[in-house]
């Protein structure tokens, strides 16, 4: 059996399409991440509210879209919706003829269903009593959720938010069935051309690696950041305590160092 070996050369060779590639990957992630948190925040809201007239839709949105998988997303949304006429006829045939727009649409859906879960989590996990508190003072609702609610739902649900992007990032991989070049493409290119699958997929799952774990270095330093007072907590609770002269002074085992000192010195002077 012939041993997987990567062709170093092929790789050096499609690095310059796999980086054209990467950058068409990470444009499609920032721009659906900016979308997501955009529209995120009147969805949970919506969701959350006690008026079904909103509650409901944005429930229903959640159902749908958490529940259809990504793939169908994408092929009805680029396939699906050029087939109607009056689409394309219209206006929007601008942004529906684009497969770059449409991936951004389908991707951005999908990633909308499971931000509104991990946002309406992170809200709840705020204590009432903080808003209670914030009623009796006589803050606004609006600051109170500005200023109190929404910060400490950053802090607690930065850990889900960082799971939710790498998976977007990931899945980013399935555009490349409506004919946008990314690094899959690239490397389905490299495939059909040189017959060598491993090259290629590694090479590219290497670029996803690297990329992920940027991500994730990069939300250590923000959870680090947000989180900045518990470790300056941690780090007051751990010092040692400094021994003044006042503590040495005052210290029952200091006392009772003086005193047999004294008696010490007592029986030389009588000695």
């Amino acid at each position: 059996m012939n041993a997987l070996v990567i062709d170093f050369a092929l790789v050096w060779e499609s690095l310059p399409a796999m980086l054209n590639g990467l950058w068409t990957t990470m444009l499609v992630t920032i721009i659906v991440l900016v979308l997501g948190l955009i529209f995120c925040i009147p969805l949970t809201l919506a969701r959350m509210s006690s008026n079904r007239v909103f509650a409901l839709p944005a429930a229903f949105f959640v159902m749908f879209f958490r529940g259809a998988p990504l793939l169908i997303l994408l092929y009805l949304v680029y396939y699906g919706f050029g087939q109607i006429e009056a689409l394309r006829d219209g206006p929007l045939w601008f942004i529906f003829g684009s497969a770059f727009a449409c991936a951004v649409i389908g991707l951005t859906l999908n990633h909308l269903a499971f931000m509104v879960d991990v946002v309406r989590g992170s809200l709840e996990a705020v204590p009432a009593g903080l808003s209670e508190a914030s009623n009796s003072l006589g803050i606004a609702p609006r600051d109170t959720f500005r200023y109190i609610q929404l910060p400490l739902a950053m802090r607690y649900g930065i850990k889900a938010y960082q799971n939710e992007v790498v998976m977007l990032t990931k899945g980013t991989a399935v555009i490349s069935v409506i004919t946008i070049i990314d690094l899959t493409a690239v490397a389905n290119e490299v495939f059909e051309r040189t017959y060598d699958p491993f090259t290629p997929m590694l090479t590219v799952a290497a670029f996803y690696w690297v990329l992920v774990n940027v991500m994730r270095l990069g939300f250590r330093r923000l959870e680090s950041h947000l989180n900045r007072h518990h470790a300056a907590e941690d780090a007051r609770r751990n010092e040692k305590p400094v021994k003044t002269i006042g503590s040495l002074l005052f210290h029952p085992s200091s006392w009772l160092k003086a005193k047999r000192l004294m008696l010490v010195a007592r029986k030389e002077h009588a000695l």
